[in-house]
């Protein structure tokens, strides 16, 4: 095959970025985790009050589940800011002995930038957590973590989200004091989901005329739920509606009947057993229940993707949304789309 029909095949960069997800975070396990402990140490000694974190688009998902992390295991508030009260509305409020890590993998998003630029100088401790140690937003932050995880050329994000969400893991680790142990298994385990991609092939026939789809988990698992349905709308065009297993009990369960696909995220641990009653909601309902978990809960759904056992749920966000990526790009692929292209979308997107 000629390099021009190389380049021309539909999925070709996803699909390899995709595929190093092990390699990169290994890379962070190896590399980029002394740094890390580094940053923390530092950041810990400064003993902020609470947190709060700054995001768009892949990065909000990544965030998120590090708010889970830091209201868990640090027992410190958390929130996601509202970048646009101080870059649009010009408020100036009082950060001191707060926290103010900023997800980003270009680094470069003009508001990005300015409102972390207005948080150092509100008295926030600033963190930047990139794909670019080059960037504007690191120049202007305190402190850097690289996510290491390389040149990211397909539109949407894969690898540089799951490198965010280790690197994420154990910075909040060092901030209380723990190894990170949790995690030494995950590029294996990692490499092992990816190997069954005919699993998700098969699945994606259930979504090919899809008009829309409902996800939803609780706990861990909600950061998965809201980044599985940003991939399957970026690159299937198929509207997915992501919500909180509770949330789904308070209204938006009515729309769900018995055509109606549903993704379930269900963590082994306290997320899937506060997801349960939903579940059984659902089946109630006769809803197509497709699960993302262990194989029991796989067994008593429609079809699913079983995941490995005994991974302490806290990093099992790293390792679910990995058949979601591909079951993404096998939706689009058998649509007859390109996911490394989505249509309208650009690698850094400049909001102000």
């Amino acid at each position: 095959m000629s390099d021009t029909q190389t380049v021309s095949v539909p999925g070709r960069i996803m699909a390899a970025e995709m595929a190093e997800q092990p390699a990169v975070l290994q890379r962070i396990l190896d590399e980029g985790a002394p740094k890390i402990r580094e940053v923390a140490a530092e950041i810990a000694a400064r003993n902020p009050r609470f947190v709060l974190l700054t995001a768009r688009g892949t990065s909000d998902n990544a965030a998120l589940y590090a708010k889970y992390l830091i209201e868990i295991l640090l027992g410190k508030p958390a929130g996601l800011t509202s970048m646009s009260t101080t870059t649009a509305y010009g408020a100036t409020p009082d950060l001191t002995d707060c926290l103010v890590i900023t997800v980003s993998q270009s680094g470069g998003s003009p508001d990005l930038v300015a409102s972390t630029k207005a948080a150092r100088e509100a008295g926030a401790i600033t963190l930047a957590v990139t794909n670019n140690a080059a960037s504007p937003l690191a120049e202007v932050s305190e402190f850097h973590i690289d996510v290491l995880a390389g040149p990211e050329k397909a539109l949407p994000a894969t690898k540089t989200y799951t490198a965010e969400l280790l690197a994420l893991y154990l910075l909040i680790e060092g901030l209380r004091g723990g190894d990170g142990s949790a995690a030494k298994e995950l590029p294996a385990l990692a490499a092992g989901i990816l190997a069954r991609q005919a699993e998700v092939k098969a699945l994606a026939e259930r979504y090919r005329f899809a008009q829309r789809l409902v996800i939803t988990s609780r706990g861990y698992g909600y950061p998965t739920a809201r980044e599985a349905a940003l991939k399957l709308m970026e690159t299937t065009y198929i509207p997915a509606s992501p919500f909180s297993g509770a949330d789904l009990l308070h209204g938006p369960l009515a729309m769900v009947d018995n055509v109606s696909p549903v993704i379930a995220i269900v963590p082994d641990g306290k997320g899937g057993e506060a997801l349960q009653p939903v579940l059984d909601r659902l089946r109630g309902r006769g809803a197509d229940l497709v699960v993302i978990g262990q194989q029991a809960q796989v067994d008593a759904a429609s079809a699913g993707f079983a995941l490995p056992a005994g991974v302490p749920e806290e990093v099992q966000t790293i390792l679910e949304i990995l058949p979601l990526q591909l079951l993404a790009y096998e939706v689009t692929i058998a649509r007859g789309q390109d996911p490394d292209a989505p249509r309208a979308l650009a690698k850094v997107t400049e909001t102000h």
